[in-house]
């Protein structure tokens, strides 16, 4: 079933399995940074290379990812160090890079997919390849502690990755949806909304609102805010200006968030970014009892004087429901109606 909705929803079933060349947009003079490249679409029966760049998988989400993959039709090939555990770390570091370079030098593979995030990937960022990468594009997958991979690859290759579901996420129909219509069959413009107050799927916690209205146009970047704070005054830092920033968090405290985004307006060019789009910060309310501004007045109080458009509640993140969101590629954000709509193709 999940495989037939996967495909045949889109028309995926009927098209070839071989994969076309890359194609390398133009470079960006007032930035100077590598040219934009897209890589192949994901097609039925692709080969996918699983890893684990962060922390190791538990039995439970081993099985759940590939069974998943299975389901979509995918072949599997497991990275030799998938199920090794070093501690919190899924093996050594110079195993978790051994793998993400096979998995990108490997001819035999399509696409590469992280079985979860956790922590660790930011050790790898000194010892990449990214020559390497850069002439092996293809689709990478993954969220949360994937978002310091997603951000080095991008700045250093020009590649266009992926912040979508890992391996072992719930493949709810509309993440299903978003992901076919990023990374197999694109369909431009694409519009991703953050749904009514009324549609609580995500319980109490998702109630999406406007911070600052307006609208806004730019490449995305973004991802978990965590590692992009972590990031801050490193090699790797991530760049906003002009850009449309998308954040989420899980698990964080009101007075977290708010010291997480202080760093990142000190720190980087955060202040410079086009627009705001904040995913569903799940399990971030105040302990009960406690003193503290609510998640929504914490996000307001750090955000809501840049003067740019800032929205919150898309489903992007730590959550069941989730948006694919491709980096380097051009959105344009309407924060009075929330939407955020692709203006671009993100794979050839």
């Amino acid at each position: 079933m999940l495989r037939r909705n996967f495909f045949k929803t889109t028309g995926l079933a009927t098209l070839a399995a071989g994969l076309p060349s890359f194609k390398v947009m133009a470079e960006n003079a007032e930035t100077n940074r590598p040219r934009l490249i897209k890589p192949a679409r994901l097609r039925e029966g692709a080969t996918i290379a699983l890893i684990a760049p962060s922390s190791p998988p538990s039995a439970e989400k081993l099985a759940k990812g590939i069974a998943n993959l299975n389901n979509f039709g995918f072949k599997i090939i497991e990275g030799k160090n998938l199920r090794a555990q070093n501690g919190y770390l899924a093996g050594s570091d110079a195993d978790r890079l051994a793998d993400l370079h096979w998995a990108f030098q490997d001819t035999q593979i399509d696409a590469v997919w992280c079985i979860r995030g956790g922590y660790g990937s930011a050790r790898l960022l000194p010892d990449i390849d990214y020559r390497l990468i850069k002439n092996n594009p293809k689709p990478f997958i993954g969220y949360s502690d994937v978002t310091a991979l997603h951000l080095a690859i991008h700045q250093r290759t020009g590649l266009v990755t992926f912040h979508g579901p890992v391996a072992a996420s719930e493949f709810q129909e509309d993440t299903l949806q978003h992901l076919r219509s990023v990374v197999m069959e694109p369909a431009i413009p694409y519009q991703i909304t953050a749904p009514d107050h009324n549609e609580s799927f995500e319980g109490i916690e998702y109630q999406p609102f406007t911070i600052t209205n307006g609208g806004a146009t730019g490449a995305l970047t973004g991802g978990n805010l965590a590692l992009l704070a972590a990031l801050a005054g490193t090699p790797f830092e991530p760049k906003f200006k002009n850009k449309i920033v998308f954040l989420e968090d899980v698990g964080e405290q009101p007075y977290r968030l708010d010291r997480m985004l202080t760093q990142l307006l000190q720190a980087t060019d955060l202040k410079l970014a086009a627009g705001i789009v904040l995913g569903v910060f799940n399990e971030c309310q105040p302990k009960p009892d406690s003193p503290s501004l609510s998640l929504p007045d914490a996000l307001r109080f750090c955000l809501g004087g840049l003067g740019i458009p800032v929205v919150y509640g898309f489903p992007f993140g730590h959550v069941k429901h989730q948006v694919t969101f491709p980096y380097g590629i051009t959105a344009q954000l309407n924060a009075d109606k929330r939407v955020l709509t692709l203006l671009d193709n993100a794979v050839e």
